[in-house]
């Protein structure tokens, strides 16, 4: 009899029944669906039998595979007398030279029992990687040894390779070697609920990563029991559900709070934005760890676990821009080199193509989303650098009838984690900001050493030069003035103020749904510092209406742009002319435009700084733990406004757009600032067809008024009038807006919102309790 199909199960094991059969008792029969497991796994990482050897993308990968082992073993040390396997792992006092050595060793493994490599089932290679794993085992990962640094190498990192390495070598292992291995990683990982010396609480992405590693031993010593805790510990069944990893963590279970929000934002570190760090890594091995169990006695029956396919949807899909994954959510992951932009997409990718093999509504959903992702990144190959069965299933996905959906064009702000992202054609846009609720930047493990300004307004923009941020930004860009920041200009020590709240509740905006019309805002608040800013960004389509107010501070500025130059002689035209050289200060500006970037119009003439300059940097002056020392250089353009207390800015940004766009805007803008204020910052449109308010507490700004702390975005179409309000402070239980237009009643509204047609205005009123900054929309004629 072959194994149950799960109703819910995520991904459908291909051959699983036919090779779990049950030949006798109990025992036999675990033995059998176990191995079966490892077969499946051990196909994950080789691609199965029966590859298309011929597949020049098959045939690179495979050569990939060979060339990355026979590295590694030219420099690895097989001497008796050794104290390290690697000369460059041999610090005995750092963790992460276990998981580095365990790693080399598995990709070694890989190349063995991968045919075509040229090490393939090669006595030689087969007889090092074993005396190599010995002496892992004896000197550096067991049961007798005491574990030191980082507990995430010992639970986690090191164990996930050492698996991987015991599935591919599983038949040639003997008894005795493949019981001690275990044994071992049962030592460091013996719960799927719990991880570190002391025992915590495994949350988010851990509990993913510690799942899977009690997952593989199990299957490795065909221990049922434990694979049942795992397929328990997903759901958190032992909790209660609170820290479940498939519900969302507003769902009202409690626990930590890290993980997936039903807004699609992703939480961990406690309150750390992370869906390009974290958050790919949960979905690719959660990915990776459904379809090991799927289809077996063990297969992931909790409802929940529909919530993946909206992971994918609504916190990845929005985020990505051609490949490229928006650096403001992957904390600190944009200071290591081989994370770098489009590589962060990867995972991202593999995953959604394992999900793809899910219920026929889905795999194709899911098939158009990847055949976009694959074939929009121009700049890195998706197929010349992904696995091998990763690989086989894009092959399918590229060849099948589908449509590849078309770039999107959307707004969609992330009130959970205090960002927001905008798509139109030709560009993508992101906001950064924290508050109360949502801690600044991460610095830990020696990495992101200069992550100070990620979340104090920093805009990115995502454009044609699709390796603007995958060629070197981080480490030669200068962190004092990030793109969008105001900021005071003064010298910070390495990692300071990390992990810290802002001061200030105030961040997050309202949203037309269906549209590219939205407000968004933060109160900045210097940490230590008399530091404050009102700032707001009014999305009208195109452009970005970029407003602040009330700024305190000691030598204050307002970074419009910081731009590294793929072409270092890229022009700066200003007012009409071009701008040779380093310009210095400019007085009377109007508009500028940067070639190849876009154009920025000021509201009136303002005294503008610019600056051309080649920065060089280290990764390693940025992440000591990973970095590299080799100096790198680039050319970057960077603009940006002085401040004397009590002022503000106002200026638009036209990302991708022409000189002569630019200049066209500056002479007819169609949309002006009306409002910016201590009280209120407000943008119209033409005819007021459009207009939008950020208030920080109550006040009126032309047609609209509100009674304290709100963003509101209203559009006039012929009679009827589209209205969003949201309470970005997340505190306030209800919201009242008035809108001054005469006539006007209501024809649809959300849940939650009432409509009054007083005289000469209509007043809204929105209970946002519990809405956490979302916006609450009505429909008035």
């Amino acid at each position: 009899m072959s194994l149950p199909l799960a109703r819910r199960t995520v991904l459908i094991g291909a051959g699983l029944g036919a090779t779990a059969a049950f030949a006798a008792g109990p025992a036999t029969a675990l033995v059998a669906d176990t191995a079966a497991l490892r077969l499946r796994w051990r196909a994950l990482l080789t691609g199965g039998d029966g590859i298309d050897a011929g597949d020049p993308d098959i045939a690179a990968a495979v050569a990939r595979i060979g060339r990355t082992a026979a590295g590694f073993l030219a420099t690895l040390d097989t001497g008796a007398c050794r104290t390290a396997l690697w000369p460059d792992l041999a610090d005995p006092a750092r963790s992460g030279h276990v998981t580095s050595s365990f790693s080399r060793l598995a990709k070694i493994a890989l190349s063995w029992a991968t045919p075509g490599t040229g090490h393939h089932a090669h006595a030689p290679t087969l007889r090092v990687v074993l005396d190599a794993l010995d002496w892992m085992s004896e000197r550096r990962y067991g049961p007798a040894l005491a574990r030191y640094d980082n507990d995430w190498d010992w639970e986690i990192g090191a164990p996930i390779q050492l698996n991987d390495a015991m599935v591919l070598l599983h038949d040639v292992l003997g008894a005795e070697r493949l019981a001690r291995m275990t044994a071992a990683v049962h030592h460091y990982t013996p719960d799927p609920n719990l991880w570190r010396a002391d025992r915590q609480i495994a949350t988010g992405a851990n509990r993913v990563w510690v799942c899977t590693v009690v997952a593989l031993r199990a299957v490795l010593d065909g221990d049922g029991s434990a694979l049942g805790e795992v397929r328990d510990a997903l759901s958190d069944v032992r909790g209660g559900g609170a820290n479940s990893v498939l519900a969302f963590q507003d769902s009202g279970a409690g626990g930590t709070g890290e993980g997936f929000y039903s807004d699609g934002s992703f939480l961990q570190h406690w309150k750390h934005p992370y869906n390009g760090g974290y958050g790919k890594e949960l979905l690719s091995t959660l990915s990776k760890l459904l379809h090991l169990l799927a289809g077996s006695t063990w297969a992931v029956r909790d409802p929940a676990v529909d919530n993946v396919y909206r992971w994918v949807d609504e916190a990845f899909d929005p985020l990505m821009f051609r490949g490229d994954m928006m650096a403001a959510v992957c904390g600190r992951e944009v200071a290591r080199e081989s994370k770098q932009g489009h590589a962060a997409a990867q995972p991202v990718i593999e995953a959604a193509l394992r999900l793809a093999g899910a219920d026929p509504g889905r795999a194709t959903h899911l098939t158009r989303l990847i055949k976009r992702w694959i074939t929009e990144d121009t700049y890195r190959d998706f197929l010349k650098v992904t696995d091998l069965s990763s690989i086989v299933l894009a092959r399918k996905a590229l060849g099948s009838a589908a449509p590849a959906y078309p770039p999107p064009v959307l707004h969609r702000q992330y009130p959970r984690m205090d960002k927001a992202v905008h798509h139109r054609p030709g560009f993508g846009y992101a906001v950064s900001a924290y508050s109360t609720r949502i801690y600044n930047y991460e610095s830990i493990q020696n990495e992101n050493l200069r992550g100070w300004h990620l979340s104090d307004g920093m805009v990115l923009v995502y454009d044609g030069d699709l390796g603007h941020y995958s060629e070197d930004y981080w480490p030669t860009v200068d962190p004092h003035r990030l793109p969008g920041t105001t900021v005071e200009r003064r010298a910070l020590a390495d990692g300071q103020d990390q992990r810290r709240v802002s001061a200030a509740d105030w961040a997050g905006g309202a949203a037309l749904p269906g549209t590219t019309l939205a407000a968004y805002g933060m109160d900045v608040r210097g940490l230590g510092t008399g530091l404050r800013a009102l700032k707001s960004w009014f999305f009208v389509d195109d452009a970005i209406v970029c407003v602040g107010s009330g700024i305190t501070g000691q030598d204050v500025e307002t970074v419009l742009e910081n731009r590294k130059l793929r072409d270092p002689q890229a022009v700066l035209t200003v007012n009409g002319a071009a701008v040779p050289g380093s310009p210095g200060t400019l007085t009377g500006v109007r508009w500028a435009h940067l070639a190849g970037t876009g154009g920025y119009v000021l509201a009136g003439p303002t005294r503008l700084r610019a600056l051309r300059e080649a920065r060089t940097g280290r990764w390693k002056d940025i992440n000591i733990k990973y970095g590299s020392a080799t100096e790198i250089t680039r050319t970057y353009l960077t603009l940006w406004l002085e401040h004397a207390a009590g002022t503000g800015y106002s200026y638009t940004q036209l990302p991708a757009a022409s000189a002569e766009r630019t200049a066209a805007w500056s002479a007819a803008p169609a949309a002006q600032v009306v409002a910016a204020t201590g009280a209120v910052h407000a943008v119209a449109g033409p005819g007021r067809h459009f207009l939008a308010a950020n208030f920080w507490g109550a006040g009126r700004a032309v047609d609209l008024a509100a009674d304290g702390a709100a963003s509101v975005v209203t559009r006039r179409r012929g009679s009827a009038t589209a209205v969003a309000v949201s309470d970005p402070t997340q505190k306030r239980d209800r919201v009242v807006v008035e809108l001054f237009r005469p006539g006007l009643r209501m024809v649809r509204a959300d849940p939650g919102v009432r409509v009054q047609a007083l005289a000469g205005r209509v007043r809204i009123t929105a209970e946002t309790a519990g809405r956490h900054g979302a916006s609450l929309t009505a429909d008035l004629a």
